[in-house]
């Protein structure tokens, strides 16, 4: 079930320019499903910075993919010592809180996966991504109720959270709360324009409630948004 969150797309930064360089380049092959191009280009990243969690993150990704492509448990295993080592670069890394989880879930470790989110929330109770991953483990797993108490709880820590009002805005709309729905994904558009899908939910929730949609005069942020593509929305 898990599955479906698995990271695909990567941090395109490092700390340095012969590093940003290559994940840069890295991104590209990666992209194109040129994965062992792609590893070769983060490991020279993570050489170039070894204190890059980006690197070290897209380095982890990339096993990852190819440890499911191939079936490799070696390269799973490879894969949660990287993740593990970008946490120690940037403990609140979200990407690789993420990635991680998803491969716990994958290898039959799902209590592991959410006491790993569950920590990180708890660690940083001003954070409202721990939350937010929190919840988008819990709605993969079908709890949608506790999922929206944790996008609640974001919102209550940071109420211009883009990424919680559109994960708030998909959890309702499962629920059949149309129009409440709604008014999560307009703010959430408010906040950020960019945000993948939410442009569309917003164009179709209108053609089903019938409504002209409600006017969010809000202020226009770009919140950091290492989110990947996941099932639904990109939150």
């Amino acid at each position: 079930m898990a599955t479906s969150l698995i990271a695909a797309a990567l941090c395109g930064s490092g700390c340095g320019m012969v590093s940003r360089q290559q994940n840069v380049s890295g991104v590209r092959y990666f992209q194109q499903g040129q994965y062992p191009a792609a590893l070769r280009q983060f490991q020279q990243a993570a050489q170039s910075d070894p204190n890059s969690a980006d690197a070290k993150y897209n380095l982890a990704a990339t096993t990852h993919r190819l440890g499911l492509q191939n079936r490799d448990t070696n390269l799973m295993i490879q894969a949660e010592g990287l993740y593990n080592e970008c946490l120690d670069r940037d403990p609140n890394h979200v990407a690789c809180h993420r990635g991680l989880a998803v491969l716990l879930t994958e290898t039959g470790r799902v209590p592991q996966a959410f006491t790993l989110l569950r920590n990180w929330s708890v660690q940083n109770p001003n954070l409202a991504d721990a939350r937010i991953e929190m919840a988008r483990l819990y709605e993969e797993y079908g709890d949608l109720t506790t999922a929206e108490a944790q996008l609640q709880q974001a919102l209550q820590v940071d109420v211009n959270s883009a990424r919680a009002n559109a994960a708030l805005g998909q959890i309702r709309e499962r629920k059949g709360d149309y129009q409440q729905a709604l008014i999560n994904y307009q703010r959430a558009y408010a906040l950020n324009r960019s945000q993948p899908g939410v442009s569309e939910r917003i164009a179709q929730l209108q053609r089903q409630t019938g409504s002209a949609g409600i006017s969010a005069s809000l202020p226009v942020n770009s919140p950091r948004n290492a989110s990947l593509p996941q099932r639904g929305l990109n939150y």
